[in-house]
């Protein structure tokens, strides 16, 4: 499903990614039961000259948050993972939370 959600994106977004990977984790991190995605790294939007050579930014993805939200509907797993996936990518752009809640898609 997350390969399905990538392959969904505009052309646009998948040309522009740069230097991320996107993983599957079981569990959030601790203290963090909720949490669907986490985006670490250096945005876009704030790179500069001396990122040449930085690691790979992550968007993870956290199966059991994911699937608990879904209730065993496949079509509620389909929409998280593919909400997760462009909020987690959102955030690779710059976007904040914040800005995602004005723009009202969260």
């Amino acid at each position: 499903m997350v390969v399905e959600a990538l392959d969904d994106l505009p052309d646009w977004v998948k040309r522009t990614m740069e230097n991320v990977d996107v993983l599957i984790e079981d569990a959030p991190p601790r203290g963090q039961p909720g949490l669907l995605g986490l985006y670490e790294g250096i945005p876009l939007s704030s790179r500069g000259m001396g990122y040449a050579g930085a690691l790979p930014d992550r968007i993870t993805l956290f199966r059991w948050s994911i699937e608990r939200v879904a209730g065993g509907s496949d079509q509620v797993l389909r929409e998280t993972v593919q909400h997760t996936v462009v909020h987690e990518i959102a955030h690779h752009f710059g976007i904040s939370d914040d800005r995602l809640r004005e723009l009202d898609v969260y």
